[in-house]
């Protein structure tokens, strides 16, 4: 499974941004899709997560704000994130897990909230 992610940027708090992360390859297998995401000088965390039958588990600090959803062939998945705030700012990556329990990585994406 190969991924993109795409959609980060530069935004003042408050506003909002839309990423995507398209996969390709063995997406039939694929039953999990993540968005994590990195901090300067901070370990990867787990934002949030879409499993197979559409349950969805976020982050503390992001409920509410920001929403994973995906399209029905599990090709690309979104995380909308809304009242964005400095403390976002950090590379997002993407993730896939199939049913094996491999994980797949996409190149990450930069989100740079402005206060």
């Amino acid at each position: 499974v190969q991924l993109q992610a795409s959609g980060g940027g530069l935004v003042q708090a408050g506003g909002s941004l839309t990423l995507s992360c398209a996969a390709s390859g063995k997406v039939f297998d694929v039953n999990a899709r993540g968005w994590y995401r990195q901090a300067p000088g901070k370990e990867r965390e787990l934002v949030a997560v879409i499993m197979n039958d559409g349950i969805t588990n976020y982050e503390d600090s992001v409920k509410g704000r920001f929403t994973i959803s995906r399209d029905i062939a599990w090709h690309t998945v979104y995380l909308q994130m809304n009242s964005l705030k400095p403390e976002d700012t950090a590379v997002y990556f993407c993730n896939a897990k199939t049913s094996d329990g491999t994980i797949y990585w996409g190149w990450g994406t930069q989100v740079t909230v402005s206060s």
